[in-house]
């Protein structure tokens, strides 16, 4: 969905969070006083956003805003992640970012389509799950990239690596109280902050088009997070202030794309000591779901192929693949 030009530039003069008179709205829209009330009306019924409406105040957000701008991402960008994006689009409202990039390749292989959202209303979390994804307050970003050899095996381990590289933006960001656990869980303090969701088409052992989703929470409204089944926070919660977006969508690009595009060539093993680093499972027990089996052991860490180990009961160490396993408990 696309905003009007008109209600994009109510939006944008309501997103300080400060009242603002109905009738100066109106001045400076060139409309009446009515169709103002109107443009608030839809931005609050469609967006979920909280306006409120103060008779002889005017018109105010309850949380200021802070949107998602193109230029202001580019000029947080370096010259090398410049050439890598091949197109960058920005909407107000999309299903699911990672969807609508899983269909654009399906066109046409393209590599460096970046994809971020203020708003998704089907956020697409492991396994099915729904990325709770309200207007204008976290990060909803997809990355198309073509690998045009080696098939699946040139991308395996790539759910590690792009978790390294998201938290090396978050410590340029000075957040540095933050950890990863496998395969795709962005955590910090035992409570998860992020996601990533690694979504594959093409041939098993020719080329293929991944679309690589990141979702990070910068501030999570608590109404709206009221059905998420597991421990989560936000990184309002972890510094007692709210990031820059826009520096923050830079930082993950910076990081993320020389990654994407590095990886055929240099695969896992060039991130995975690293990776171990910010390991947050390692050493603590854990229940893994194989299907219909609950295995309990205690977690080693990772094999050089990226697969989990977990020490079994009885002494034994098993190795697990990425998409059949997840985790239960207090450290899930």
């Amino acid at each position: 969905m696309l905003l009007t030009d008109k209600q994009k530039k109510i939006l944008t003069l309501l997103a300080d969070g400060e009242f603002h008179s109905g009738t100066v709205l109106a001045e400076i829209m060139g409309i009446s006083r009515a169709a103002v009330c109107n443009h608030i009306n839809h931005l609050s019924e469609v967006l979920g956003l909280s306006i409120a409406a103060v008779s002889g105040k005017g018109y105010r957000l309850d949380k200021s805003v802070e949107l998602l701008v193109q230029e202001e991402i580019e000029m947080v960008l370096n010259e090398r992640s410049k050439t890598l994006i091949s197109q960058l689009e920005i909407h107000d409202q999309i299903d699911s970012t990672n969807r609508y990039l899983m269909e654009k390749t399906r066109h046409s292989a393209a590599s460096g389509l970046v994809c971020f959202a203020e708003q998704q209303t089907a956020g697409k979390g492991r396994r099915g799950r729904e990325w709770v994804s309200p207007f204008g307050s976290n990060i909803y970003l997809s990355i198309a990239w073509q690998f045009p050899q080696g098939g699946y095996a040139a991308i395996a381990g790539l759910s590690l690596a792009v978790g390294v590289a998201v938290i090396r933006a978050l410590r340029e960001q000075q957040l540095y109280d933050v950890g990863l656990k496998w395969p795709n869980d962005i955590m910090s303090q035992g409570r998860k902050l992020g996601g990533i969701l690694i979504e594959v088409s093409g041939e098993v052992d020719g080329g293929c088009n991944v679309v690589i989703g990141i979702g990070l929470n910068l501030f999570l409204p608590e109404n709206k997070a009221q059905n998420i089944a597991q421990a989560w926070t936000d990184i309002t919660k972890i510094t007692g202030q709210r990031p820059l977006r826009n520096a923050l969508a830079g930082d993950l690009l910076n990081h993320l794309l020389p990654m994407i595009a590095d990886f055929e060539e240099r695969g896992l093993s060039a991130y995975l000591d690293e990776w171990r680093r910010y390991d947050c499972l390692k050493g603590q027990p854990a229940l893994l779901f194989v299907g219909q089996k609950t295995i309990e052991g205690i977690v080693e860490g990772v094999n050089d192929d990226g697969l989990l180990l977990l020490k079994r009961n009885d002494g034994t160490v098993q190795a697990f693949a990425s998409g059949e396993v997840s985790f239960s408990g207090a450290s899930a």
